[in-house]
């Protein structure tokens, strides 16, 4: 390989891009925007869940009840019906997601030392959303009947009993429980991912395309140096984009970054080689601009979203899908990213994700280097 070759296709393939400013805009441009849109609209977090109550007792116990849920910030009150028609009319058009309907003898039945019916109704139009929704109910619900019980244990005996079980939970990495900390750091990987396969996808394709590549093929330029000196500035493409996620990342989303930032980037620069190398790969086997940039779309988007955990729990999927996600790079970024933005863990624990990252980015190089040929054809 020589390097003055090598450093010559780098130089043409930069020449091309500062003479395209409006696409190197759109490549650094769309990756902020794609941030800014998947972070502050995505999140994973039920609150403020809209609930309207039907309370046919009107008792300083139902009231009771009720403010449970309207102290908490789980839950909107968006008013109260006084039929069951209302109710229904709430949940259908969207304005409510619980219907709580209280029994005309929900005090007396509470005073009695009897059980009080509550209905609760919840959309189950979002399954996962209803599932959250009847847990916050049952929560509720469960702290009601402790205190109650716990009051009628006091008034009979003068004392308050002590609980068996003092359960002081702590949660790690993400104490405040917020989606963000858990949707930004993943949706780095299917970005990057997929911007770096789109900006190559067209290299070698466009060649084809403008007849260039009858000019190149004559030349004593050799495939490995046509092929890596193409990935020399589109490198430092994708590098200015992980800077720049990750200054979103930490500075206007909040999320911690509790690791190594020099790991960050070493493993960022390694997952961005390989998805560069994927994108010029398809060039190399499309040749064609159109059908190089869809493959790219398909093959780098798609599985990162779906197939890499950060959308969706690989552990949660069917067996045969789970094995596909071994051969999904963004899988193994992903994993990277979350561990050193908030574990803070370091290579010693990582380093299984960071050696398929870089087995991958020598393979699809070499494979991209072998496929292609200085012939016509």
């Amino acid at each position: 390989m020589n390097p003055r070759r090598l450093w010559a296709v780098a130089r043409k393939e930069a020449l091309h891009i500062r003479r395209d400013p409006r696409s190197l805009i759109l490549a650094v441009g769309i990756p902020m925007l794609m941030l800014l849109m998947f972070g502050y609209a995505l999140t994973l977090d039920v609150d403020r869940v809209p609930f309207v109550v039907w309370d046919q007792s009107h008792t300083p116990e139902s009231r009771d009840f009720v403010a449970r849920f309207t102290a908490t910030r789980y839950f909107d009150f968006r008013g109260a019906v006084s039929r069951y028609a209302d109710l229904e009319h709430a949940i259908d058009t969207r304005n409510a997601s619980l219907g709580l309907v209280l029994p005309p003898e929900f005090a007396a039945h509470l005073t009695a030392g009897r059980s009080a019916g509550v209905q609760a109704i919840v959309d189950g139009s979002d399954s996962n959303t209803a599932g959250i929704i009847l847990g916050y109910t049952q929560a509720i619900a469960l702290g009601f009947n402790q205190d109650l019980a716990l009051d009628q244990i006091r008034r009979v005996t003068g004392t308050t009993p002590v609980p068996a079980l003092d359960l002081r939970t702590r949660v790690w990495f993400n104490p405040d429980l917020a989606s963000r900390n858990f949707i930004v750091p993943g949706i780095m990987a299917v970005i990057m991912g997929l911007i770096a396969a789109l900006l190559t996808s067209l290299t070698i394709a466009r060649e084809w395309e403008r007849g260039t590549m009858e000019q190149l093929i004559s030349t004593p330029v050799k495939p490995a140096e046509l092929i890596l000196g193409k990935l020399l500035p589109y490198s430092a493409i994708g590098m200015a984009n992980m800077v720049i996620a990750v200054l979103m990342a930490v500075f206007l989303f909040d999320v911690p970054l509790r690791g190594s930032v020099t790991l960050l980037f070493g493993v960022g620069a390694v997952f961005v080689v390989g998805t560069l190398a994927q994108g010029m790969l398809i060039s190399v086997l499309a040749r064609q601009q159109l059908l190089a940039s869809q493959m790219a779309m398909i093959s780098t988007f798609l599985p990162a979203f779906l197939l890499s955990g950060f959308a969706f729990a690989i552990a949660n999927m069917p067996v045969p899908v789970q094995a596909v996600t071994y051969i999904v790079p963004a899988r193994y970024f992903v994993a990277l990213v979350k561990g050193i933005f908030l574990r803070g863990v370091g290579l010693e624990t990582l380093w299984p994700d960071a050696l398929f990252l870089v087995v991958f980015a020598i393979v699809v190089i070499g494979i991209a280097i072998c496929r292609t040929r200085k012939k016509l054809g």
